[in-house]
């Protein structure tokens, strides 16, 4: 399968430049890399930009299910490359009260354009709660040619529950997913410009975290792959700051590899092909046994929610080292 990342730096509440840059990267990328692709993944809320501070503030800017302005530069996209495409997005959803419905929202069309899926966020940050709903679960199940999969947006399980509640991973198990699509706008809490002084260089502890939160599909240890596309921003939104390293991976047999990674700054198009050798592996070393496994301990309790478990591991927000 060949998927590709657009990993860019959209400014909250400005709509058409920011599909000017989302346009700028793919037409800096290298034409071959376009050819032939099966999936292209934007990140969340990519052309509105995504630390909008109240309903207020988000309303000029929400759009109608799969019919907006992110929804048609999805279908645009997805004929012009001959692809999937996904794109996140602010839903305004009419329904039969007086008032619409706002969902942080993924919507999936295929390459004639026509929407496969439109998925709404199951569990807010608090950046969109202060003017979204929940969504009613995550989306498991047939995307067109891409097969069974599993899709989340951004941090798809509550920082209150137990670490290892594994609330996604456990999703993906139970549809049987061979592909994982995670649209992201996934923050660090490091100073900005220290953070960002190496723009080229993946944030590893991020990824490590990342892929930490998977834990029940690597100790599974299927004999089937299952492709994991993490599709993050960068930038900076006021004072968010942004953690990129938007990466393709691969879980099979109990073991990560990694297809392709992009650093924690920079604005580009990553484009991998999951039927060649990947580039590395991760070593994964677990800080706590999946609920139910052998000598797996109590849940811990559950803590705030913008902190993840004192024994999760490393914090997803390190500074480049």
């Amino acid at each position: 399968m060949r998927i590709a990342c657009l990993q860019f730096a959209p400014k909250v509440g400005d709509t058409s430049n920011n599909i000017t840059r989302a346009d700028a990267v793919l037409s800096s990328a290298d034409p071959d890399d376009l050819e032939n692709l099966d999936l292209l993944v934007l990140p969340e809320m990519a052309l509105s930009g995504y630390n909008f501070r109240s309903q207020e503030h988000i309303s000029p800017h929400l759009e109608p299910t799969a019919s907006g302005a992110s929804s048609q530069w999805a279908r645009t996209a997805a004929r012009k490359y001959s692809c999937t495409v996904a794109v996140g997005y602010p839903e305004r959803a009419e329904t039969v009260g007086p008032e619409p419905d706002y969902y942080n929202s993924l919507i999936v069309v295929d390459s004639n354009g026509e929407t496969l899926a439109n998925y709404s966020k199951s569990f807010l940050y608090y950046t969109d709660a202060t003017w979204a709903r929940e969504g009613p679960g995550f989306y498991g199940g047939r995307l067109g040619t891409l097969g069974q999969t599993a899709m989340g947006i951004c941090n798809p399980y509550k920082f209150e529950a137990p670490w290892d509640a594994y609330e996604f991973a456990f999703h993906i198990l139970r549809v049987r997913a061979n592909l994982v699509i995670l649209s992201m706008a996934w923050l660090t809490h490091d100073e900005a410009t220290s953070f960002l002084s190496c723009p080229s260089a993946p944030d590893l502890s991020t990824l490590t975290y990342w892929v930490q939160r998977l834990e029940p599909v690597i100790q599974a240890g299927s004999s089937e792959e299952t492709i994991v596309v993490f599709a993050n921003r960068s930038g900076v939104e006021d004072e968010a700051t942004y953690a990129g390293t938007s990466t393709v991976i691969g879980i099979k047999d109990g073991e990560v590899s990694v297809y392709g990674i992009l650093g924690r700054g920079v604005e580009e198009l990553l484009v991998v092909d999951t039927e060649k050798p990947p580039f590395g592996k991760i070593i994964n070393r677990p800080t706590v046994p999946v609920d139910g496994e052998p000598g797996a301990p109590p849940a811990p309790a559950g803590e705030p929610e913008d902190e993840p478990p004192k024994d999760a591991g490393p914090e997803p927000t390190q500074a480049c080292h």
